[in-house]
């Protein structure tokens, strides 16, 4: 491997090898492989931030992501522990979708028409502030793989949900729960209300907010029509962020941990067509070459993802710049810990 490696990527291996155990470097799996190479531990973001609060000797943790990902790690770490990323300006545009006094304001609205009903779950692909504005209104965050769980959670109280930030993994965790399309609505934050009539809160057992994965909307209808056509057996899998319209019409959905689980289980010789980020797919085409043909539905690609490479993750190694670290504050930090507390519990 190293004789294969640029002369930049011999200097992050040097620096490796010479912190060891002191360095974590988590690389998540829609990284380019240049980036990932270098990586301790690679996965999906809540299970990467897992991984770092477990490793307690790595006093420097660098994050291969996007930030609410690095802001999760913060929060889990110990407080002598310092996440970094390689380049801060690899946001979500989907956890900006949701900002606090906008969510404060959707409250409000939900509580007006039926007061003392409902709890906050948050996808934790969402900020910090947002994961702490539900913590201390007693509700959980969730993940693309245990949503049902968390809504069968707040469900089984009697309460309602709102569901923050992406109103499609929102959609379709209730319609695998059995939820009628007739009991889910959408909350505008950019219309009055929300967009939404008294009645259609009332009627309402989950309401989701108006955001998207702008890598995850890139799938249609009609990507799904075309490949029934030229791959009649092929099997489609798509991530639970795709419109409803879209994941109804695949074969199945699942998280990205789920998706890689999906190829491993796939007969020889089958076909698997994912909905997800282009890097997974290729990696995922190259680990089981020969075995399973695997293709993109439609490429598509992070652009904050790309944003990491190997000479930013050098530059952070080499001087640790205290803009490229991440600290959540320490009261959000609690706050939002409380929220994960409650998904961990479940």
């Amino acid at each position: 491997m190293n004789a294969e490696l640029t002369e930049v990527g011999q200097a992050i291996e040097a620096i490796r090898k010479e912190l060891g155990s002191r360095l974590l470097i988590l690389g998540h799996l829609y990284q380019r492989p240049s980036v990932l190479r270098h990586a301790d531990v690679t996965g999906d973001s809540l299970e990467l931030s897992r991984k770092a609060a477990e490793h307690r000797q790595a006093e420097r943790i660098v994050f291969c992501g996007v930030k609410f990902m690095a802001e999760s790690a913060d929060i889990l770490t110990a407080p002598e522990q310092a996440v970094y990323m390689p380049d801060t300006r690899a946001g979500c545009p989907m956890a900006e979708m949701a900002a606090t006094p906008d969510a404060e304001a959707a409250w409000a609205r939900l509580q007006a028409v039926c007061p003392d009903a409902w709890l906050p779950v948050v996808y934790v692909n969402s900020s910090a502030a947002i994961k702490a504005w539900c913590g201390r209104l007693g509700g959980s965050t969730c993940t693309s793989s245990n949503a049902g769980k968390v809504m069968r959670w707040a469900l089984d109280q009697g309460r309602r949900i709102l569901f923050l930030p992406d109103e499609h993994l929102g959609w379709n965790t209730a319609n695998d729960m059995g939820i009628p399309d007739a009991n889910v609505a959408r909350y505008d934050p950019r219309q009055e209300g929300g967009g939404l009539s008294d009645v259609q809160v009332r009627e309402s057992r989950i309401v989701v907010w108006k955001g998207f994965c702008v890598v995850h909307t890139a799938f249609t209808v009609e990507q799904i029509a075309a490949v029934r056509e030229r791959l009649p057996h092929a099997r489609i899998i798509v991530h639970p962020e795709t419109p409803k319209e879209v994941t109804r019409l695949a074969d199945a959905h699942g998280s990205t941990s789920q998706i890689c689980r999906y190829v491993e289980s796939a007969p020889d010789g089958s076909v698997v067509v994912i909905g997800t980020e282009n890097n997974l797919v290729e990696r995922l085409a190259e680990q089981h070459r020969g075995r399973v043909r695997v293709l993109a539905l439609s490429p598509s690609i992070c652009a904050n993802m790309a944003k990491t490479n190997e000479a930013n993750l050098l530059a952070v190694l080499r001087e640790w710049p205290e803009r490229n670290r991440i600290c959540v504050p320490p009261e959000t930090a609690v706050a939002a810990r409380a929220a994960l507390s409650r998904m961990l519990a479940l």
